[in-house]
């Protein structure tokens, strides 16, 4: 295992305004019912669970714009997440954020992109998901602004969200790849062409291996970026092994894929934030899903058979 920071600062974050699905607010606490710091502690980490983000619920919440819904909290709750993440990382500590939506991404992005911008750093994104998460208002089918936050991060969507945590780019498209994609609509599809993204969908983990695709995805990595983001979401995976999730799609990566990558990307001395989005224990079957993605949080921070 790679030399990382040992003090983790577990950040629960429960928004489900990006989202059409309820129950990901329950998240963070369906991840730590199923012991993610005691995991981490067994692991040698020094653990500081800062409780959770109050986040205003949809109950509350007058939807004013229906291509991007709640937009004004969406917004606001990101800029308080950005700040957190950023004081963590400033703190010389790993943050470890558990999700809500992954409308989260826009927060965590913007506070980890400010943070390499003023040290100087790169920051280098690998998003495992189903979907690519690259709408804006103009091509979204739904409104969900769970389905724009890498596009934000990079630059593309509206103003109110492209500029937390400063008028800049937070990701630079030659440094993010994806894996496990199954499910691109239309304007996904021309933006991940037009900027060249690394781009892995079920087809490519099918015809060429996950240790395959991981080595090629880490080792570019490696020489890329000084600041390497994980960005799971748990609807990446196979329904089958993770029930939990709001927009399920057949076909995911399977229990082992998932902690063969893991357990490679523990080894990458660059790897410094977590994000685990999407976990809905409303969905889920005693809470299999969150105990799923627990322990692949651990592979990630070096856990192993043997």
């Amino acid at each position: 295992m790679r030399d990382r920071s040992t003090s983790v600062r577990l950040l629960g974050f429960p928004i489900d305004l990006g989202a059409d699905r309820r129950g990901v607010d329950m998240g963070p606490s369906a991840m730590r019912i199923a012991n993610v710091d005691e995991r981490l502690r067994a692991l040698g980490y020094n653990v500081v669970d800062e409780g959770d983000i109050p986040i205003r619920t949809i109950e509350v919440q007058e939807e004013a714009n229906s291509k991007l819904k709640y937009l004004p909290e969406v917004a606001e709750m990101s800029h308080v997440l950005c700040d957190r993440v950023k004081s963590t990382l400033d703190d010389g500590e790993f943050p470890l954020i558990l999700g809500g939506d992954h409308s989260m991404s826009i927060g965590s992005l913007a506070g980890i992109g400010r943070h390499c911008k003023e040290q100087g750093k790169t920051l280098g994104v690998l998003w495992i998901d189903a979907h690519a998460d690259m709408n804006t208002a103009e091509t979204t089918p739904s409104g969900n602004i769970h389905g724009m936050p890498l596009a934000v991060a990079m630059g593309y969507g509206h103003p109110s969200l492209t500029t937390i945590g400063g008028d800049f780019p937070k990701l630079d498209p030659r440094n993010l790849a994806i894996i496990g994609l199954r499910s691109i609509d239309q304007g996904e599809r021309e933006l991940i062409h037009d900027l060249g993204i690394a781009a892995y969908t079920m087809f490519d983990i099918d015809r060429l291996g996950m240790y395959e695709v991981a080595s090629r995805v880490l080792e570019v990595m490696s020489r890329s970026v000084d600041h390497l983001h994980i960005s799971f979401d748990v609807d990446g995976v196979d329904p089958s092994v993770a029930t939990g999730v709001g927009t399920p799609v057949p076909g995911g990566l399977t229990y082992r894929e998932t902690h063969l990558l893991m357990e490679m990307i523990s080894q990458i001395e660059a790897y410094a934030s977590l994000e685990v989005a999407e976990v809905n224990p409303i969905l889920d079957d005693r809470n299999k899903t969150a105990e799923f993605a627990s322990g692949v949080v651990a592979s990630s921070m070096g856990k192993r058979i043997l």
